[in-house]
């Protein structure tokens, strides 16, 4: 049988066309022509016997052969992906690096990176999105995300460079109306501020690994929102500790529960997969866990 191993820019075609649902599309992440693409999959099918997609003139999906391949390949190329961390680092940094960075946690970069990673890559140029939705990394051509929690988009590359603490606050008015909340249950009754997107709320996350969608008449796509209106007291908020360390330290919120009592959440770096980590996107994704460490550290 011929060699899969010479097939590398066909499987790379493939899983890239399963992850954005066109040959256009997969073209277009891949910095190649459609019919390049669709060229590809087409030896793949030759050399493999078989149809990997039925192909129709408005829908493209997997056989149960093809659902195979992709099930077995796509890993092995992650870990391709992974071997690109390698390279070295002491090459000139140069260049375009776009980037998705949550809003108000990725406000907390921008002052090192402003102030020291800039300066020490005269010639790199950034493009910093920051939102807290959930960016379309492939379709939008970024080369990351940097995102905090967990995602369930198969076709990207993710690595977890640390943990972060979370925590629920309110105003310090909070405690004299609901006393100390030292229950599941009563942490369940409070009306929260909600962090949703697409009409779904998400849950809050406990250590023990019990997890609920917390109440509330207020919902938001950005945590700027919700820490505004735990400040204001008309709700409570779960959210990343350090975007809130300095309105607990200065008084103007109180964590209503331990943190220690809440699961730590991964932040994430997020990279299509079959496209190897260009050594700027390295150096930056180094910077900036580290830097996201010594805020954890230092408490900010």
């Amino acid at each position: 049988m011929h060699s899969l191993l010479n097939e590398t820019a066909g499987l790379l075609a493939f899983c890239r066309t399963v992850e954005t649902g066109s040959f256009t599309a997969a073209a277009r992440s891949m910095r190649m022509s459609p019919s390049s693409a669709s060229k590809a999959v087409s030896r793949l099918e030759t050399i493999l016997a078989t149809k990997l997609f039925r192909r129709t003139t408005r829908t493209l999906t997997l056989t149960q052969e093809g659902e195979a391949l992709f099930q077995r390949v796509r890993p092995l190329l992650a870990k391709i992906e992974e071997a690109g961390e390698v390279v070295q680092f002491d090459r000139q940094v140069s260049g375009h690096l776009r980037v998705s960075l949550p809003a108000e946690f990725g406000r907390l970069l921008l002052a090192p990176i402003f102030e020291v990673f800039m300066d020490a890559h005269p010639n790199l140029s950034l493009q910093l999105d920051m939102t807290d939705q959930h960016a379309d990394v492939v379709r939008e051509g970024y080369d990351a995300a940097y995102r905090v929690g967990y995602t369930d988009q198969n076709s990207l590359v993710s690595r977890t460079l640390t943990q972060l603490e979370m925590a629920v606050v309110a105003a310090p008015a909070f405690k004299a109306v609901h006393g100390n909340v030292d229950t599941l249950d009563k942490l369940r009754e409070l009306s929260f501020a909600r962090y949703s997107t697409g009409g779904r709320a998400y849950p809050v996350r406990l250590a023990d690994g019990t997890e609920f969608v917390p109440k509330g008449r207020l919902n938001f796509d950005t945590a700027g929102a919700i820490r505004q209106a735990a400040i204001s007291g008309v709700a409570v908020g779960y959210l990343i500790k350090l975007i809130v360390q300095h309105d607990l330290d200065r008084g103007s919120l109180v964590e209503v529960v331990p943190s220690g009592m809440l699961k730590k959440m991964p932040f994430q770096v997020l990279h299509a997969l079959g496209r190897m980590p260009t050594h700027r996107l390295q150096v930056f994704t180094a910077f900036v866990e580290e830097n996201v460490r010594n805020l954890q550290h230092n408490g900010i």
